[in-house]
C-alpha cells in the first residue's frame, strides 16, 4: 500500500469513528442562580439589624430599628428622638456592580444625607458632602462599630475645610433594649 492510500485510509477510519460515537451528554444544568444580594458583602451590614435604644451623653434615649427589606437587598433603619419630635429614616444598600455601600437619610426636619463607603478594619464607614449650614460644602463621615458586648457605637463627624479637621456631630450607643420597650413613641 502506498502512504499516500495508507493516509486515506487512516482518514477514512477516523471519520468512521467520529459518525458511530455517541453524541456528548447534554450538560447538566447548574442549578438556580444564586439569589439577588446574597453575597458575603450584602450581609456586612447584618451587625446593625434589631431593636435599639440609642443612648446619647446627656440627653433622652432615643429609639431606632433597623430591618431587611426587599429580599435582604436593603436595610432600613427607622429612628425617633426627642419623645417624637425629630424622625428619620435611612435606606441602606451594597451596590455590587461599584462594590460600595450606599446610604439615604431623610428626616422630618428637612435633612438629606447620600454617603457611601464600605468597611474599614471592622467598622462600617460612609462618608458624603452636602451643603453646610453657613453656606458652603460640608463632609459629613459616620462610622458605626460592632463592639464585643453586642452594643453598636454609630459616630458621625462633619468637616468644613475638607476633612483637615473634624466636629462631633453625633455620638450614640446602640444598645438592645428590654423587650418591652420596643415599640414607636
Amino acid at each position: 500500500m502506498n502512504p499516500s492510500a495508507s493516509t486515506l485510509h487512516a482518514a477514512i477510519l477516523c471519520a468512521f469513528v467520529l459518525a458511530s460515537a455517541p453524541p456528548p451528554a447534554p450538560a447538566q444544568p447548574a442549578g438556580p442562580p444564586p439569589a439577588p444580594c446574597s453575597g458575603v458583602e450584602h450581609r456586612q451590614f447584618d451587625f446593625w439589624l434589631g431593636e435599639w435604644q440609642v443612648e446619647v451623653p446627656g440627653k433622652p434615649t432615643n429609639k431606632s430599628r433597623i430591618t431587611k427589606l426587599f429580599g435582604a437587598c436593603g436595610i432600613r433603619e427607622e429612628y425617633w428622638a426627642g419623645g417624637g419630635q425629630y424622625e428619620g429614616s435611612s435606606f441602606n444598600m451594597y451596590d455590587a456592580p461599584r462594590k460600595v455601600w450606599h446610604q439615604t437619610w431623610v428626616d422630618n426636619q428637612g435633612g438629606l444625607l447620600a454617603l457611601e463607603g464600605g468597611m474599614r478594619g471592622g467598622s462600617m464607614v460612609l462618608e458624603g458632602r452636602q451643603p453646610g449650614p453657613q453656606g458652603g460644602e460640608q463632609t459629613s463621615r459616620i462610622t458605626w462599630t460592632p463592639n464585643p458586648d453586642g452594643t453598636v457605637r454609630q459616630h458621625w463627624e462633619v468637616s468644613a475645610d475638607g476633612g483637615k479637621s473634624w466636629t462631633t456631630a453625633f455620638d450614640g450607643l446602640y444598645r438592645h433594649p428590654a423587650p418591652a420597650a420596643t415599640s414607636k413613641p
